[in-house]
């Protein structure tokens, strides 16, 4: 049977066709883009290739770049409804201060959850021994990476002492998981403060309740300090609220699934 053009007694055939002709392409082009990548022969700047696996609204990275003017970048890093990881060499913060909240986490289908517990931790300044920033995304069922770098190389193992080349200003990071690999030294911190009575630059941390556990400073505010020797977070948010001098920042896509910079 032949259908005319207002039939629809075939137009699921044909969608099925279609749909099914879209995945096999898309395989196809990511498993071009692995072979190119793994022979190392550079074949010029691909912006099209590079445009495309940036697309799926599913990796929403907030205001990145909104502000980048002279190695300062202020930001909102964020993930939708999946965690990144961010890591340094080392750490040293002043006016520092950690919470337990439960902030809202999307979901794929557009809602929100509140039953995560993480904590808020905020740094008045902070001095970071480089940076790295890793999400990932899966594309037509292949697993590709973004990395965000900045300052010296950051190492799978920090060295036992370290330098610090970028410089931070109001500092927050939203975390389920937030360690150091080394020894770490808190001064002046009251452990088990009220998490409404912890503030950061003279503000309260986002989501504190009253009673809520918290980490505060005892001399004052900005008397808290922090030194971390290696620093490893789970998060899903990272807040420059202030400014990230940032030397040397690159911001990348590699296929598979990367556990470093």
């Amino acid at each position: 049977m032949r259908y005319g053009p207002f039939d629809t007694g075939g137009v699921g055939p044909v969608l099925a066709r279609t749909r099914t002709a879209g995945i096999r392409a898309a395989a196809d082009w990511n498993a071009r883009m692995l072979a190119e990548a793994a022979d190392g022969t550079r074949r010029g700047t691909r912006w099209g290739r590079g445009a495309l696996a940036l697309v799926p609204s599913a990796l929403a990275i907030g205001a990145l770049g909104a502000a980048l003017a002279q190695g300062a970048l202020a930001a909102n890093f964020s993930v939708a409804g999946q965690p990144f990881t961010l890591t340094s060499n080392g750490v040293e913060g002043s006016g520092f201060g950690a919470i337990v909240n439960t902030p809202p986490v999307g979901r794929p289908d557009g809602t929100t959850t509140t039953n995560t517990a993480m904590a808020r931790v905020g740094f008045a300044s902070a001095g970071l021994a480089g940076l790295c920033g890793i999400v990932h995304q899966t594309i037509a069922g292949v697993p590709y990476s973004l990395l965000l770098t900045g300052g010296q190389k950051v190492t799978a193992t920090p060295p036992t002492t370290f330098t610090t080349d970028i410089d931070a200003s109001n500092l927050y990071i939203q975390a389920t998981e937030l360690r150091a690999y080394g020894p770490t030294t808190l001064q002046n911190a009251v452990l088990g403060q009220s998490a409404d009575q912890v503030t950061v630059a003279g503000k309260p941390l986002t989501g504190a309740l009253p009673g809520g556990f918290g980490l505060g400073s005892a001399g004052g505010e900005g008397g808290s300090s922090i030194t971390l020797h290696g620093l490893d977070a789970t998060a899903y948010d990272a807040e420059m609220a202030g400014a990230l001098v940032l030397p040397d920042l690159k911001i990348r896509v590699v296929a598979g699934t990367a556990t470093t910079c």
